[in-house]
């Protein structure tokens, strides 16, 4: 089975989703464990809550699906609500907010994108909704009699 090649754009939005990506991957534990690691939390849980939803998409990034790639911003969002929390409650560490801003709308825009064109380069469909409906709505009206006699 032959690969279908990648358009210049998709490589682009891959390109900005694995740096978000790799770069939340390094800079989560790096400040969390090293650079300013938070008191009155346990190792453990700093790993369960910062790091290890990272680590969900990993497969799917390494063998590069696209259904990875959009269900990996529901993960992302994490990062960029702490991000963006963290800029109201704790100006002190600005630079490493910053990063993780930074990082996660990569990661954002990159997989939105990525998965969105390489979807249409494989010809994966996501159906509509409005489609469904009226799918359904026609199949309900065929398999119920009209009440005439009312």
């Amino acid at each position: 089975m032959s690969q279908i090649p990648k358009k210049t754009v998709t490589k682009r939005f891959q390109a900005s989703a694995l740096i978000g990506y790799v770069g939340l991957l390094i800079l989560m534990p790096l400040w969390l464990f090293v650079l300013a690691p938070r008191e009155g939390y346990s190792t453990g849980f700093v790993f369960a809550v910062y790091i290890l939803p990272l680590l969900l998409p990993l497969k799917g990034i390494i063998q590069d699906k696209p259904y990875t790639y959009a269900w990996a911003n529901f993960i992302v969002l994490i990062y960029f609500t702490h991000g963006l929390t963290l800029l109201w409650v704790s100006p002190q560490e600005m630079l490493l907010i910053l990063l993780e801003l930074f990082f996660a709308t990569c990661m954002f825009i990159g997989c939105t994108y990525y998965a969105r064109h390489r979807g249409q380069e494989l010809g994966l469909k996501i159906r509509k909704l409005k489609q469904d409906l009226a799918d359904e709505k026609a199949a309900y009206e065929q398999d119920s009699p009209k009440d005439e006699e009312r």
